[in-house]
């Protein structure tokens, strides 16, 4: 920040972290005892309690009960924030209900409503959230509930075990972000849930995949950076060369849309580019800023990186370099956009698809196919 930020600061480039103790002697520790077991030197008894760890499951009752009593709990939690005005909360609320009053109208003076209203899947959503149930935060808060549900399925596809969809339920539910957001409208979540969805449905119905992705990239555009992670997620899912074929084809038939959609429906999106790679390193380095309150993220990228990538080279599973991918792009999508464009800021939401990978991939990291 100091070498790109324009403006004279008193930052100290080398100051430390009060987390860089912490980060250093978790990871240091996990990345041993990961090590150790992958090298089979450790003692005996924690070697069995590792792979009995690795190896448990529940039964489809269990798994059904325990995800019911995760959901009530978290919905009873939950719910008394339907209650909050929206307008309390973020400054964001006005431009939202100024969009809400012309829409579906993209001709207005103001660049930031026509932005809303560009965004057409999500502004019908919460359009018909305000004006059928009389509460604009019900259906953000039904997307966020949906999400646990298809996180859980999607790691559950992955691993063929329940207990892993279990511990990537978990995993999102303890993140503050995911928590503090799951009732904001202005910061809904039906872009994570629409791209989570199309990633399940390449392996389970391919016709729906890019149906999905088109509802996504239409409830917000910063899914696009995920374009490609798609494709590389298409041609390493476990389906026939002949469906990958066609849902590479449904995809490159879903990108034409959008850029029709785009040039002809008085978008913003190709107006408010403006190239900065000194913004691609500021907004890089808000990454600890902005999730510094989920700890267990935080901790668990490192370990759970090399811990997923020596998994796949055991294993060489199709799905796990996949699950890399896309926290690697989850990683670089905010940095990538504030390159590309200045009208958006990097805020916390906007990591939620990195949260929802990392739970995904610590279900997998910790699960083993019997």
């Amino acid at each position: 920040m100091t070498t790109f930020y324009p403006y004279t600061t008193n930052l100290q480039p080398f100051e430390s972290s009060v987390w860089l103790v912490p980060i250093i002697s978790s990871n240091s520790i996990l990345l041993v005892i990961g090590f150790a077991y992958y090298r089979k030197k450790l003692p005996l008894q924690i070697y069995k309690g590792i792979e009995f760890i690795l190896n448990f499951e529940i039964s489809k009752k269990t798994a059904l009960l325990t995800g019911i009593i995760i959901l009530v709990v978290y919905i009873g939690f939950s719910l008394p924030e339907l209650a909050i005005d929206e307008a309390t909360q973020y400054d964001d609320w006005g431009v939202l209900e100024s969009a809400l009053e012309v829409w579906p109208s993209t001709d207005s003076d103001d660049i930031y409503i026509n932005e809303q209203n560009a965004r057409y899947v999500r502004m019908l959503l919460l359009d018909a959230s305000s004006d059928l149930f009389q509460n604009i935060k019900l259906l953000p808060f039904v997307a966020s509930i949906l999400l646990v549900v298809v996180t859980f399925f999607l790691t559950y596809q992955i691993t063929q075990k329940r207990f892993a969809g279990i511990i990537s339920m978990v995993i999102l539910l303890q993140s503050h972000t995911f928590l503090h957001f799951d009732t904001i409208a202005v910061y809904e979540n039906f872009w994570v849930l629409f791209y989570v969805v199309s990633l399940y449905a390449i392996n389970r119905k391919w016709q729906y995949s890019s149906i999905s992705y088109l509802l996504s990239i239409f409830s917000k555009a910063f899914i696009a950076v995920f374009f490609l992670s798609s494709l590389y997620y298409i041609c390493r899912a476990s389906i026939s060369t002949r469906k990958k074929l066609y849902t590479l084809a449904s995809y490159a038939t879903s990108l034409i849309v959008i850029l029709l959609v785009f040039s002809f429906g008085e978008s913003i999106y190709f107006d408010i580019i403006n190239i900065s790679s000194s913004e691609f390193f500021l907004a890089f380095n808000a990454l600890g800023y902005t999730l510094r309150y989920d700890l267990i993220i935080v901790l668990s990228l490192l370990p759970l990186t090399l811990g997923l990538f020596f998994k796949f080279r055991k294993d060489n599973s199709k799905k796990v370099d996949s699950i890399l991918v896309l926290i690697l792009t989850a990683l670089l999508a905010g940095p990538v956009i504030s390159m590309l464009t200045d009208f958006y800021f990097i805020l916390p939401y906007r990591f939620l698809p990195l949260i929802v990978f990392v739970a995904v991939g610590i279900g997998v990291l910790l699960s083993k196919k019997n």
